[in-house]
């Protein structure tokens, strides 16, 4: 099982050709090269171009490299779909998709112009339409022309369409947090939690952080570079975890245990499904290793 880590997913504004470079070495998995809300309406413009010339120039390592561009209907979409396309990133991230034929459309006008499957399609998920359509809109993973391959919950926006506080705990959203993870994990997506806004509550972060690992969530999207190193540590399966899931797989490759579903490790039943998530815990670690 290989997999591509996406613990900590960071923004860096598009109009800000020093945070552009400083990308290059932050020890974030992905980096989010911001069109949208990051850029004055003025800056648009310049703010494309900064980010095409540096996507193409390259040199992020292993970093997965997103642009997010202006949503549908916004007057720099169209334009900023066709330069982020290509510019060739790991995906382009569309904000405000709520509607199945949004996903389409856009997967229609990457065939047009014939650009390279790698590139991949993150929605953003921050309006109640989104909430109310997440599973139709996650079924669009299975249809390879919207080349849809992760959400990314914009808890911010949620919070302003729906007039929910954002307090500690985040119980107002808890269900719709957890109506999305079900969607995309159900249909083989992978999917980012929101920001954390309040840059010097430290406890808070790793908290929220600690939450979304425990619900299921991939990793955690984040506003400033402070956030990686804390974020990275609680996405990380600890050595005491990777030690449990490499017995737990071992108990289960031995030839005795093959056909079984139910076996004993330290005095313990372990199902057959544990090793399975085991393998997933073993193969996270692997790949930050990397």
């Amino acid at each position: 099982m290989k997999l591509r880590p996406r613990r900590s997913v960071l923004y860096m504004p598009g109009s800000n050709a020093r945070a552009l470079e400083k990308a290059r070495s932050l020890p974030a998995d992905g980096i989010i090269l911001d069109l949208e809300d990051a850029v004055a309406p003025e800056a648009k413009e310049t703010a494309r171009q900064q980010v095409v010339d540096a996507v193409k120039a390259g040199g992020f390592g292993t970093r997965e490299i997103f642009i997010r561009i202006n949503g549908v209907g916004t007057p720099w979409h169209a334009d900023d779909l066709s330069a982020a396309a290509h510019a060739a990133p790991d995906a382009i991230l569309v904000p405000k998709i709520g509607r199945v034929e949004q996903l389409e459309l856009i997967g229609q006008r990457l065939l047009d112009m014939k650009i390279d499957h790698k590139t991949r399609i993150w929605a953003m998920i921050e309006t109640p339409e989104a909430i109310f359509n997440i599973n139709a809109l996650a079924a669009e993973a299975h249809d390879s022309e919207t080349r849809l391959a992760g959400f990314v919950m914009g808890t911010n926006d949620l919070a302003k369409e729906t007039r929910a506080r954002l307090v500690p705990g985040r119980a107002p959203m808890m269900s719709w947090l957890a109506r999305c993870l079900l969607a995309a994990h159900a249909h083989g997506i992978d999917i980012l939690d929101g920001v954390y806004n309040d840059l010097s509550d430290a406890k808070g972060f790793e908290a929220e952080c600690i939450q979304g690992r425990d619900m299921g969530f991939d990793g955690k999207t984040l506003i400033h570079p402070n956030q990686i190193e804390p974020c990275n540590t609680v996405f990380t399966p600890s050595p005491d975890e990777v030690a449990q899931a490499r017995k737990m797989i071992a108990a289960f490759d031995r030839p005795e245990n093959k056909d079984k579903g139910v076996v004993s490790i330290d005095g313990r039943m372990v199902e057959r499904m544990h090793a399975e998530m085991a393998r997933r815990t073993v193969a996270i670690a692997e790949a930050v290793g990397q």
